[in-house]
């Protein structure tokens, strides 16, 4: 049996597949952040419904430390940001650290529209995943988490998932 010399060798071949599911699934995420936005405040853009997801999970942060986590300039976090603290979803204290600057966190408010919204959000996560066995998920989190940071991915022995580390 002689092989195509022209075909990809079977890691090239694995990560194109990789590739187009994840183009897939990244497809699927925007339409259930999309929505998720709607959800927690109609007419909400889905970034400034991420920002807040972010302010919230990562937070208190500083807008520094915001921009440098999502990626985006300066002047848009600064009206994301604007637009977040009059919806009142977020608070802005003094920085302990540098009196120049100041910590975004979310308020007692947007958490709790945030864990109504989550509730939806996180169903359709479940739902897809109702048939996958506890390990399986546990991998897959795993798996994601070294993606996500380019890290090497932790032995399955060792199954800590990302949140729980933090």
């Amino acid at each position: 049996m002689t092989t195509d010399p022209a075909a990809p060798d079977p890691r090239t071949q694995a990560v194109r597949v990789l590739e187009a599911e994840m183009g897939e699934l990244i497809v699927r995420f925007r339409t259930v952040i999309r929505e998720a936005a709607e959800r927690f405040s109609p007419g909400m853009h889905p970034g400034a419904y991420k920002m807040f997801t972010m302010i919230a999970r990562r937070g208190p942060l500083t807008s520094s430390a915001l921009a440098e986590r999502s990626g985006i300039d300066k002047g848009l976090l600064s009206r994301t940001v604007r637009q977040l603290e009059d919806l009142g979803l977020i608070e802005r204290t003094p920085d302990p650290d540098d009196g120049r600057s100041s910590l975004l966190s979310a308020s007692p408010e947007g958490r709790a529209r945030l864990e109504a919204t989550r509730g939806t959000r996180s169903s359709h996560l479940a739902e897809s995943l109702d048939t996958w066995s506890v390990e399986n998920i546990q991998k897959l989190a795993v798996l994601l988490h070294a993606l996500s940071t380019g890290e090497e991915p932790a032995a399955f022995e060792d199954l800590a998932t990302p949140s729980e580390e933090q």
